[in-house]
Protein backbone atom coordinates (compact mmCIF):
# COMPACT_ATOMS: atom_id res chain seq x y z
CA UNK A 1 0.00 0.00 0.00
CA UNK A 2 1.42 3.37 -0.97
CA UNK A 3 1.47 6.45 1.20
CA UNK A 4 -1.27 7.94 -0.95
CA UNK A 5 -3.64 5.26 0.34
CA UNK A 6 -3.34 6.77 3.81
CA UNK A 7 -4.41 10.07 5.26
CA UNK A 8 -2.12 12.94 4.30
CA UNK A 9 -1.58 16.40 5.73
CA UNK A 10 -0.72 18.25 2.52
CA UNK A 11 -3.17 19.92 0.14
CA UNK A 12 -3.86 16.63 -1.68
CA UNK A 13 -5.26 14.92 1.40
CA UNK A 14 -6.05 17.01 4.46
CA UNK A 15 -6.61 15.56 7.89
CA UNK A 16 -9.22 16.41 10.49
CA UNK A 17 -7.14 18.97 12.33
CA UNK A 18 -6.55 20.90 9.12
CA UNK A 19 -10.20 21.13 8.12
CA UNK A 20 -10.36 24.16 10.39
CA UNK A 21 -7.53 26.20 11.85
CA UNK A 22 -7.36 25.11 15.48
CA UNK A 23 -6.21 28.59 16.53
CA UNK A 24 -9.19 30.33 14.91
CA UNK A 25 -12.09 31.51 17.10
CA UNK A 26 -14.97 29.08 17.50
CA UNK A 27 -17.99 29.80 15.29
CA UNK A 28 -20.96 31.56 16.82
CA UNK A 29 -23.05 28.39 16.91
CA UNK A 30 -20.41 26.31 18.69
CA UNK A 31 -21.18 25.14 22.25
CA UNK A 32 -19.93 27.40 25.03
CA UNK A 33 -18.19 24.59 26.86
CA UNK A 34 -16.46 21.32 26.12
CA UNK A 35 -19.22 18.71 25.95
CA UNK A 36 -16.45 16.09 26.22
CA UNK A 37 -15.92 16.88 29.93
CA UNK A 38 -12.16 16.71 29.56
CA UNK A 39 -12.04 13.89 27.00
CA UNK A 40 -11.23 16.22 24.08
CA UNK A 41 -14.39 15.85 22.01
CA UNK A 42 -14.47 19.57 21.23
CA UNK A 43 -10.82 19.81 20.21
CA UNK A 44 -9.29 18.99 16.80
CA UNK A 45 -8.34 15.31 16.53
CA UNK A 46 -5.46 14.47 14.21
CA UNK A 47 -5.55 10.99 12.62
CA UNK A 48 -2.49 11.51 10.44
CA UNK A 49 -0.37 8.40 9.97
CA UNK A 50 -2.95 6.01 11.44
CA UNK A 51 -3.99 4.42 8.13
CA UNK A 52 -7.59 5.48 8.67
CA UNK A 53 -9.86 3.70 6.18
CA UNK A 54 -12.52 6.33 6.81
CA UNK A 55 -10.21 9.12 5.69
CA UNK A 56 -9.02 7.08 2.73
CA UNK A 57 -12.57 7.49 1.36
CA UNK A 58 -12.09 11.28 1.20
CA UNK A 59 -10.19 11.17 -2.07
CA UNK A 60 -10.15 14.91 -2.73
CA UNK A 61 -8.53 17.82 -0.87
CA UNK A 62 -10.52 19.16 2.05
CA UNK A 63 -13.36 16.62 1.87
CA UNK A 64 -14.71 15.59 5.26
CA UNK A 65 -15.56 11.85 5.28
CA UNK A 66 -18.88 11.15 6.99
CA UNK A 67 -19.78 7.80 5.41
CA UNK A 68 -18.01 5.08 7.39
CA UNK A 69 -19.33 4.22 10.88
CA UNK A 70 -16.10 5.17 12.65
CA UNK A 71 -15.83 8.02 15.17
CA UNK A 72 -13.35 10.85 14.60
CA UNK A 73 -13.02 11.26 18.36
CA UNK A 74 -10.32 10.18 20.82
CA UNK A 75 -11.02 6.85 22.48
CA UNK A 76 -11.12 6.14 26.22
CA UNK A 77 -7.91 6.83 28.15
CA UNK A 78 -8.46 3.57 30.05
CA UNK A 79 -8.09 1.53 26.85
CA UNK A 80 -4.92 3.35 25.80
CA UNK A 81 -3.39 2.89 29.25
CA UNK A 82 -4.29 -0.81 29.38
CA UNK A 83 -2.74 -1.46 25.96
CA UNK A 84 0.40 0.41 26.96
CA UNK A 85 0.73 -1.58 30.20
CA UNK A 86 0.21 -4.90 28.44
CA UNK A 87 2.64 -4.02 25.63
CA UNK A 88 5.41 -3.40 28.16
CA UNK A 89 5.23 -7.07 29.17
CA UNK A 90 7.00 -8.69 26.26
CA UNK A 91 5.10 -11.98 26.39
CA UNK A 92 2.98 -11.96 23.24
CA UNK A 93 2.22 -15.66 22.91
CA UNK A 94 -1.03 -17.59 22.89
CA UNK A 95 -3.50 -16.69 25.62
CA UNK A 96 -6.41 -18.50 27.25
CA UNK A 97 -9.82 -16.97 27.87
CA UNK A 98 -10.19 -15.23 31.21
CA UNK A 99 -13.53 -16.52 32.64
CA UNK A 100 -13.85 -13.28 34.61
CA UNK A 101 -14.51 -11.58 31.29
CA UNK A 102 -17.91 -13.28 31.06
CA UNK A 103 -18.95 -11.95 34.45
CA UNK A 104 -17.67 -8.53 33.45
CA UNK A 105 -19.95 -8.54 30.39
CA UNK A 106 -22.91 -9.66 32.49
CA UNK A 107 -22.20 -6.94 35.07
CA UNK A 108 -22.03 -4.34 32.30
CA UNK A 109 -25.45 -5.34 30.98
CA UNK A 110 -26.92 -5.25 34.48
CA UNK A 111 -25.48 -1.83 35.32
CA UNK A 112 -25.96 -0.23 31.92
CA UNK A 113 -29.23 -1.72 30.71
CA UNK A 114 -30.84 -3.39 33.73
CA UNK A 115 -30.61 -6.67 31.82
CA UNK A 116 -30.07 -9.97 33.63
CA UNK A 117 -27.52 -11.74 31.41
CA UNK A 118 -26.27 -15.10 32.66
CA UNK A 119 -22.44 -15.20 32.39
CA UNK A 120 -22.78 -18.73 31.00
CA UNK A 121 -24.44 -17.26 27.90
CA UNK A 122 -21.39 -15.16 27.04
CA UNK A 123 -18.85 -16.10 24.39
CA UNK A 124 -15.82 -13.76 24.25
CA UNK A 125 -14.66 -13.74 20.64
CA UNK A 126 -11.37 -12.60 19.09
CA UNK A 127 -13.14 -11.44 15.92
CA UNK A 128 -15.51 -8.68 14.94
CA UNK A 129 -19.32 -9.05 14.99
CA UNK A 130 -19.42 -9.42 11.19
CA UNK A 131 -17.20 -12.53 11.37
CA UNK A 132 -19.17 -13.86 14.34
CA UNK A 133 -22.43 -13.49 12.42
CA UNK A 134 -21.04 -15.23 9.34
CA UNK A 135 -19.89 -18.22 11.39
CA UNK A 136 -23.19 -18.29 13.30
CA UNK A 137 -25.11 -18.49 10.02
CA UNK A 138 -22.88 -21.33 8.85
CA UNK A 139 -23.40 -23.06 12.20
CA UNK A 140 -27.20 -23.11 11.97
CA UNK A 141 -27.09 -23.88 8.19
CA UNK A 142 -30.58 -22.57 7.39
CA UNK A 143 -32.44 -24.19 4.51
CA UNK A 144 -35.00 -21.39 4.32
CA UNK A 145 -34.18 -17.81 3.29
CA UNK A 146 -32.61 -15.54 5.89
CA UNK A 147 -34.92 -12.58 6.60
CA UNK A 148 -34.05 -8.99 7.49
CA UNK A 149 -35.62 -5.55 7.08
CA UNK A 150 -34.71 -2.97 4.48
CA UNK A 151 -33.20 -0.41 4.54
CA UNK A 152 -30.64 -2.24 6.62
CA UNK A 153 -26.89 -2.47 7.11
CA UNK A 154 -25.53 -3.88 3.87
CA UNK A 155 -23.40 -6.45 5.68
CA UNK A 156 -26.39 -8.75 6.19
CA UNK A 157 -26.91 -9.20 2.45
CA UNK A 158 -23.17 -9.41 1.82
CA UNK A 159 -22.68 -12.15 4.42
CA UNK A 160 -25.59 -14.19 3.06
CA UNK A 161 -24.20 -13.98 -0.47
CA UNK A 162 -20.71 -14.94 0.71
CA UNK A 163 -22.11 -17.95 2.60
CA UNK A 164 -24.26 -18.98 -0.36
CA UNK A 165 -27.47 -18.52 1.65
CA UNK A 166 -30.73 -17.29 0.15
CA UNK A 167 -32.19 -14.20 1.79
CA UNK A 168 -35.27 -12.02 1.62
CA UNK A 169 -35.55 -8.34 2.52
CA UNK A 170 -38.69 -7.14 4.31
CA UNK A 171 -39.60 -3.46 3.72
CA UNK A 172 -39.79 -1.28 6.81
CA UNK A 173 -42.77 1.05 7.14
CA UNK A 174 -41.85 4.75 7.27
CA UNK A 175 -44.46 6.99 8.87
CA UNK A 176 -44.55 10.39 10.56
CA UNK A 177 -42.93 8.91 13.68
CA UNK A 178 -40.13 7.20 11.77
CA UNK A 179 -39.61 3.55 10.90
CA UNK A 180 -41.45 0.58 12.36
CA UNK A 181 -40.80 -3.13 11.96
CA UNK A 182 -42.96 -5.20 9.58
CA UNK A 183 -46.10 -6.58 11.19
CA UNK A 184 -48.03 -9.75 10.55
CA UNK A 185 -46.81 -13.29 9.86
CA UNK A 186 -43.31 -13.76 8.49
CA UNK A 187 -42.86 -15.29 5.04
CA UNK A 188 -42.59 -19.07 5.03
CA UNK A 189 -40.39 -21.00 5.00
CA UNK A 190 -38.54 -18.85 7.54
CA UNK A 191 -34.80 -18.87 8.11
CA UNK A 192 -32.97 -16.85 10.78
CA UNK A 193 -34.31 -13.33 11.25
CA UNK A 194 -31.54 -10.69 11.43
CA UNK A 195 -32.05 -7.34 13.08
CA UNK A 196 -29.83 -4.39 13.90
CA UNK A 197 -30.96 -2.69 17.09
CA UNK A 198 -30.42 0.22 17.20
CA UNK A 199 -31.23 0.30 13.51
CA UNK A 200 -28.40 0.95 11.10
CA UNK A 201 -28.80 3.31 9.19
CA UNK A 202 -31.50 5.39 10.93
CA UNK A 203 -30.49 5.16 14.61
CA UNK A 204 -34.01 4.02 15.55
CA UNK A 205 -34.20 1.99 18.77
CA UNK A 206 -36.66 -0.84 18.25
CA UNK A 207 -38.89 -1.07 21.31
CA UNK A 208 -38.99 -4.03 23.67
CA UNK A 209 -42.49 -4.84 22.44
CA UNK A 210 -41.40 -4.81 18.80
CA UNK A 211 -38.42 -7.07 19.51
CA UNK A 212 -40.54 -9.45 21.57
CA UNK A 213 -43.19 -9.64 18.87
CA UNK A 214 -40.66 -10.28 16.11
CA UNK A 215 -39.02 -13.04 18.16
CA UNK A 216 -42.42 -14.64 18.76
CA UNK A 217 -43.24 -14.65 15.04
CA UNK A 218 -39.84 -16.15 14.26
CA UNK A 219 -40.31 -18.79 16.97
CA UNK A 220 -43.67 -19.82 15.46
CA UNK A 221 -41.61 -21.04 12.51
CA UNK A 222 -38.77 -22.45 14.62
CA UNK A 223 -36.48 -19.65 13.42
CA UNK A 224 -33.68 -17.92 15.26
CA UNK A 225 -33.72 -14.16 15.98
CA UNK A 226 -30.21 -12.69 15.75
CA UNK A 227 -29.98 -9.15 17.08
CA UNK A 228 -26.89 -7.17 16.09
CA UNK A 229 -26.61 -4.68 18.97
CA UNK A 230 -23.21 -3.12 18.30
CA UNK A 231 -24.75 0.38 18.64
CA UNK A 232 -26.82 -0.58 21.70
CA UNK A 233 -24.56 1.05 24.28
CA UNK A 234 -24.78 4.30 22.27
CA UNK A 235 -28.47 4.82 23.03
CA UNK A 236 -29.00 8.54 23.62
CA UNK A 237 -29.98 9.92 27.05
CA UNK A 238 -33.63 9.30 27.82
CA UNK A 239 -33.81 6.13 25.72
CA UNK A 240 -33.64 2.50 26.85
CA UNK A 241 -32.07 -0.26 24.78
CA UNK A 242 -33.87 -3.64 24.91
CA UNK A 243 -31.32 -6.49 24.93
CA UNK A 244 -32.85 -9.17 22.75
CA UNK A 245 -31.93 -12.26 24.78
CA UNK A 246 -33.46 -10.80 27.95
CA UNK A 247 -36.38 -9.06 26.21
CA UNK A 248 -37.91 -12.00 24.35
CA UNK A 249 -40.43 -14.28 26.01
CA UNK A 250 -38.47 -16.81 28.15
CA UNK A 251 -40.11 -19.58 26.14
CA UNK A 252 -38.36 -18.24 23.03
CA UNK A 253 -34.98 -17.43 24.61
CA UNK A 254 -33.30 -20.53 23.17
CA UNK A 255 -34.07 -19.06 19.72
CA UNK A 256 -32.44 -15.68 20.38
CA UNK A 257 -28.83 -14.49 20.04
CA UNK A 258 -27.39 -11.05 20.74
CA UNK A 259 -24.13 -9.92 19.14
CA UNK A 260 -22.25 -6.96 20.56
CA UNK A 261 -18.77 -5.47 20.78
CA UNK A 262 -16.84 -2.75 22.55
CA UNK A 263 -15.65 -1.67 19.09
CA UNK A 264 -18.41 0.79 18.18
CA UNK A 265 -19.15 1.80 21.77
CA UNK A 266 -15.58 2.69 22.69
CA UNK A 267 -14.22 3.58 19.24
CA UNK A 268 -11.76 0.69 19.04
CA UNK A 269 -13.03 -1.29 16.05
CA UNK A 270 -9.47 -1.51 14.68
CA UNK A 271 -8.82 -4.23 17.29
CA UNK A 272 -11.59 -6.66 16.29
CA UNK A 273 -13.44 -8.34 19.11
CA UNK A 274 -17.03 -9.16 20.01
CA UNK A 275 -19.16 -11.06 22.44
CA UNK A 276 -22.11 -13.27 21.66
CA UNK A 277 -24.94 -13.87 24.13
CA UNK A 278 -26.21 -17.38 23.36
CA UNK A 279 -28.70 -18.72 25.94
CA UNK A 280 -29.08 -22.12 24.24
CA UNK A 281 -26.21 -24.35 25.51
CA UNK A 282 -26.35 -26.64 22.48
CA UNK A 283 -25.98 -23.72 20.08
CA UNK A 284 -23.09 -22.35 22.19
CA UNK A 285 -21.22 -25.64 21.82
CA UNK A 286 -21.86 -25.79 18.07
CA UNK A 287 -20.82 -22.18 17.56
CA UNK A 288 -17.66 -22.68 19.62
CA UNK A 289 -16.74 -25.72 17.51
CA UNK A 290 -17.42 -23.84 14.28
CA UNK A 291 -15.23 -20.94 15.41
CA UNK A 292 -12.41 -23.35 16.26
CA UNK A 293 -12.61 -24.67 12.70
CA UNK A 294 -11.54 -21.19 11.57
CA UNK A 295 -8.75 -21.00 14.13
CA UNK A 296 -10.75 -18.74 16.45
CA UNK A 297 -10.95 -19.45 20.16
CA UNK A 298 -12.35 -17.44 23.02
CA UNK A 299 -9.98 -14.87 24.43
CA UNK A 300 -7.21 -13.16 22.54
CA UNK A 301 -4.37 -11.08 23.95
CA UNK A 302 -5.26 -7.59 22.72
CA UNK A 303 -8.96 -8.34 22.50
CA UNK A 304 -9.29 -9.20 26.18
CA UNK A 305 -7.12 -6.26 27.18
CA UNK A 306 -9.38 -3.84 25.31
CA UNK A 307 -12.67 -5.45 26.36
CA UNK A 308 -11.84 -5.51 30.05
CA UNK A 309 -10.41 -1.98 30.19
CA UNK A 310 -13.42 -0.57 28.33
CA UNK A 311 -16.07 -2.35 30.41
CA UNK A 312 -14.35 -1.80 33.76
CA UNK A 313 -13.29 1.82 33.40
CA UNK A 314 -14.90 3.29 30.28
CA UNK A 315 -18.32 4.36 31.62
CA UNK A 316 -17.39 8.02 32.39
CA UNK A 317 -15.94 8.43 28.89
CA UNK A 318 -19.07 6.85 27.38
CA UNK A 319 -21.39 9.13 29.35
CA UNK A 320 -19.48 12.18 28.08
CA UNK A 321 -19.55 10.80 24.54
CA UNK A 322 -23.33 10.33 24.62
CA UNK A 323 -23.83 13.93 25.72
CA UNK A 324 -21.59 15.07 22.86
CA UNK A 325 -23.45 12.94 20.32
CA UNK A 326 -26.87 14.10 21.51
CA UNK A 327 -25.76 17.72 21.11
CA UNK A 328 -24.38 17.06 17.62
CA UNK A 329 -27.58 15.23 16.65
CA UNK A 330 -29.73 18.17 17.73
CA UNK A 331 -27.65 20.73 15.84
CA UNK A 332 -27.73 18.70 12.63
CA UNK A 333 -31.39 17.68 12.76
CA UNK A 334 -32.40 21.28 13.50
CA UNK A 335 -30.47 22.35 10.41
CA UNK A 336 -31.68 19.56 8.10
CA UNK A 337 -35.32 19.46 9.20
CA UNK A 338 -37.61 17.37 7.01
CA UNK A 339 -34.67 15.83 5.15
CA UNK A 340 -34.14 13.59 8.21
CA UNK A 341 -36.11 10.42 7.44
CA UNK A 342 -36.21 9.17 11.03
CA UNK A 343 -34.88 11.10 14.04
CA UNK A 344 -31.97 9.12 15.51
CA UNK A 345 -32.42 7.78 19.03
CA UNK A 346 -28.98 6.19 19.31
CA UNK A 347 -25.49 6.09 17.85
CA UNK A 348 -24.13 8.76 15.46
CA UNK A 349 -25.84 8.03 12.15
CA UNK A 350 -28.19 10.37 10.30
CA UNK A 351 -30.42 8.96 7.54
CA UNK A 352 -31.39 11.60 5.00
CA UNK A 353 -33.78 12.02 2.07
CA UNK A 354 -31.57 13.17 -0.82
CA UNK A 355 -34.44 14.85 -2.71
CA UNK A 356 -35.39 16.88 0.37
CA UNK A 357 -31.81 18.17 0.43
CA UNK A 358 -32.13 19.30 -3.15
CA UNK A 359 -29.82 16.53 -4.40
CA UNK A 360 -30.54 14.18 -7.32
CA UNK A 361 -31.51 10.85 -5.68
CA UNK A 362 -29.61 8.77 -8.25
CA UNK A 363 -26.33 10.67 -7.78
CA UNK A 364 -26.67 12.29 -4.36
CA UNK A 365 -23.38 11.07 -2.90
CA UNK A 366 -21.28 12.61 -5.66
CA UNK A 367 -23.29 15.83 -5.63
CA UNK A 368 -22.84 16.24 -1.87
CA UNK A 369 -19.08 15.93 -2.26
CA UNK A 370 -18.99 18.44 -5.13
CA UNK A 371 -21.29 21.02 -3.53
CA UNK A 372 -20.31 20.75 0.13
CA UNK A 373 -17.07 18.77 0.36
CA UNK A 374 -18.86 16.17 2.52
CA UNK A 375 -18.65 12.42 1.82
CA UNK A 376 -21.59 10.18 2.81
CA UNK A 377 -22.71 6.58 2.37
CA UNK A 378 -24.99 5.95 -0.59
CA UNK A 379 -28.40 4.71 0.58
CA UNK A 380 -28.41 2.06 -2.14
CA UNK A 381 -25.80 0.20 -0.06
CA UNK A 382 -28.59 -0.49 2.45
CA UNK A 383 -30.85 -2.43 0.12
CA UNK A 384 -33.85 -1.49 -2.04
CA UNK A 385 -35.41 0.57 0.75
CA UNK A 386 -32.35 2.81 0.88
CA UNK A 387 -32.36 4.17 -2.66
CA UNK A 388 -32.50 7.95 -2.72
CA UNK A 389 -31.05 8.25 0.78
CA UNK A 390 -27.71 9.22 2.32
CA UNK A 391 -26.16 8.19 5.63
CA UNK A 392 -24.01 10.70 7.51
CA UNK A 393 -21.82 9.98 10.54
CA UNK A 394 -21.83 12.92 12.96
CA UNK A 395 -19.35 11.55 15.55
CA UNK A 396 -17.05 14.51 14.92
CA UNK A 397 -15.04 16.96 17.03
CA UNK A 398 -16.83 20.23 17.74
CA UNK A 399 -14.78 22.34 15.29
CA UNK A 400 -15.35 19.89 12.44
CA UNK A 401 -19.07 19.67 13.16
CA UNK A 402 -19.21 23.47 12.94
CA UNK A 403 -17.51 23.29 9.53
CA UNK A 404 -20.03 20.66 8.40
CA UNK A 405 -22.91 22.93 9.39
CA UNK A 406 -21.35 25.82 7.48
CA UNK A 407 -20.91 23.69 4.37
CA UNK A 408 -24.51 22.45 4.49
CA UNK A 409 -25.58 26.04 3.89
CA UNK A 410 -24.43 25.52 0.28
CA UNK A 411 -27.37 23.20 -0.39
Amino acid sequence: MTDDSFQRTDDRFRNLSSVRDASAPAPADAPDSDSGFGFGFDAPFDRTGTGSSKWARANAPGVIPMGLADMDLPGPPSVAEALERRARHRAYGYTVCDPAGRTLVADWYRARHGAAVDPDWVLLLPCGPRTALRILLETVRPQAPVLFPTPEWGGFAQLCRAAGLPYRELPLHLGPGGYRLPRGPLPRPTGPVLLSNPHNPSGTVWSAGAVRGLAARAAENGALLVSDEVHGDLTHPGRAHPVAVTTVDPAHRHLAVTLNSVGKTFNCSGIPSSFALVPDPGLRVRLTEALAGYGLWEGGLLEQTVQQAALREGAPWLDALLAHLASARTRLTDRLGLAVRSAPQASYLLWLDAAALGLPPADARRELVERCGLEASDGAEFGPGGRGSLRLNYALPGPVLATVLERLERL
